[in-house]
């Protein structure tokens, strides 16, 4: 069955993939060699940086609004916005580490970060997006008219390339 916010549940089940990917190169760490590991951090970042940041501040700017007025409440999706701070952070933080993985061996304080911000990002990305597609997705489907649904993901679709052009800027 179709919903007006089948596009998002669409974008949603083609990140899956990779946010998978996030779990599975944890997972390598300890198990496979520095290159692998070293390979498969670089491209989570790359989809954490380059892909999933974008999404989320296209929700930021275009989708969390149109939830907000839905539901009558400015604090709506504040919840939400957090835990898009939060995997920024992890971003950066990952960003640090991949840098330091250049060396033919992982340390055992570099071993546990990897793991907790692998691990970590894993876990928020797939909790935030079940909280999208339980919560808010279903009442927008019940509430947006057609037009206003397309409205929203023609702004979320113009914020996510502008997200998209900075990113590669930086």
């Amino acid at each position: 069955m179709n919903s007006l916010t089948q596009p998002l549940r669409d974008e949603h089940k083609d990140l899956f993939p990779s946010v998978d990917q996030i779990r599975q190169v944890a997972e390598l760490i300890g198990e496979a060699s520095i290159s692998e590991v070293r390979q498969g951090v670089e491209e989570v970042y790359d989809f954490l940086a380059y892909h999933l940041k974008p999404h989320a501040e296209a929700e930021d700017a275009a989708l969390y609004p149109v939830v907000q007025k839905v539901l009558g409440s400015p604090d709506a999706t504040r919840t939400m916005s957090r835990d898009h701070v939060e995997i920024g952070r992890y971003i950066e933080e990952l960003a640090s580490l991949k840098e330091n993985l250049s060396n033919g061996t992982l340390t055992s304080e570099q071993t546990r970060s990897l793991r907790r911000v692998l691990y970590g990002v894993y876990a928020l990305v797939k909790v935030h997006f079940a909280k999208e597609e339980e919560v808010y997705l279903p009442i927008l489907d019940q509430r947006l008219t057609p037009e206003a649904a397309q409205e929203m993901f023609e702004a979320m679709e113009a914020a996510a390339h502008k997200a998209k052009d900075a990113a590669h800027v930086r």
